[in-house]
């Protein structure tokens, strides 16, 4: 059984291992005669990448992306597009006690439970290296969509939030926090710095906004455009929780709070809020569409934890090797991916029913 594969009509799977010769992404529905090159892909994994600051693991990958199928002369054909990134600075070695015993907080023993085996390099799949290859269908997700903006940004680290008043669109690309709050980016550099001294790791949050997204996208029931965001979300490494909207702040609403209230415009219906996220009723609205995901700590941290061994004996283990010290930072690319993503189906699904 396949679960490697997310989407209905513009469909990718992953592959690949952290420690593996490649990883990559195979693309199946994307429409053809778009335009479409390797340099137009590559900015997209060049914000995700890992080693560009200390802020981040230090683990040194290009992950340049290659279109090994579903191009000709700069356009996609409408068949399967295969990318490939090649993996160049795996350091299996530091994994050597992990094969071991289990890291506490990650998937370690639940994959061993699940398949009785598992690649201790670096957590096989369940490593954060798989989400380069959603960046890289994300990049392609984009091309379907050029009427979307799509801008994600950290908005809480370690319980230390953004001010709004403060929020700037041009700060995101200015540090290496992609925050939008230049106070909040400057206290963050000493958060970070002092839980990586410390050998111990740091939660975020990621806020992702998509503007231009038109009024109708998604469906009743069981193909919900917030369901499937909630979903795609879920699935990146680390993601422990998604709010649309409002969220759980929703719960603490009064009825007349939580409306959105519509009016006529110069332009067709205008909303005086939006609470719901720019979804209601598993529909676009027409609205910006708002997610907030909540990223656990790393759980690979060198502070020595109480474990057990695959031979079920106590033990302590603190992990060797590089990692990231807030896996939220990274976390904003594959944000912006997942959204490109669920969207582009969304989108394709929409225009099946409703052309």
């Amino acid at each position: 059984m396949s679960m490697n594969s997310f989407g209905r009509i513009f469909r990718f799977t992953t592959w690949g291992e952290s420690h593996g010769p490649a990883i990559g992404a195979v693309v199946d529905g994307c429409p053809p005669g778009l335009a479409i090159s390797e340099e137009a892909l590559q900015p997209f994994l060049d914000a995700r990448k890992p080693g560009q600051n200390k802020f981040t693991t230090q683990r040194r990958e290009a992950d340049l992306v290659k279109i090994l199928s579903g191009v000709f002369e700069g356009k996609t054909t409408g068949t399967p597009i295969s990318l490939m990134i090649e993996n160049t600075d795996q350091r299996s070695k530091d994994y050597s006690e992990v094969a071991k015993a289990y890291r506490p907080g990650h998937a370690d023993y639940a994959y061993d439970a699940k398949y009785g085996f598992r690649d201790y390099r670096g957590g096989g799949r369940s490593s954060a290296r798989e989400t380069a290859s959603r960046v890289a269908a994300g990049a392609v997700a984009r091309l379907v969509i050029p009427e979307v903006t799509i801008m994600a940004y950290v908005s809480e680290i370690g319980g230390d939030a953004i001010d709004p008043a403060n929020f700037d669109a041009g700060e995101i690309a200015n540090n290496p926090f992609f925050c939008p709050d230049a106070a909040a980016a400057r206290r963050w550099e000493a958060l970070v710095d002092n839980a990586r001294k410390d050998g111990s790791s740091l939660g975020a949050v990621v806020e992702c906004v998509a503007t231009g997204v038109p009024a109708g996208w998604g469906a009743p029931l069981y193909a919900k455009l917030d369901a499937d965001l909630a979903a795609g979300m879920m699935g990146i490494n680390a993601v422990k929780g998604v709010e649309i909207g409002e969220g759980f702040n929703a719960a603490r609403l009064r009825g007349e709070e939580n409306a959105d209230p519509m009016r006529p415009g110069a332009d067709g219906t205008e909303f005086l809020a939006n609470h719901a996220g720019g979804i209601a009723g598993g529909i676009s609205t027409g609205q910006p569409v708002v997610v907030r995901i909540a990223f656990k700590p790393t759980s690979s941290i060198l502070i020595p934890q109480p474990t057990i061994t695959r031979s079920g004996e106590a033990t302590e283990l603190a992990t060797k090797g590089r990692h990231d010290p807030c896996v939220g930072i990274r976390g904003v690319p594959v944000v912006e991916a997942m959204m490109a993503l669920v969207l582009a189906d969304h989108k394709m699904l929409h225009r099946a029913q409703c052309s």
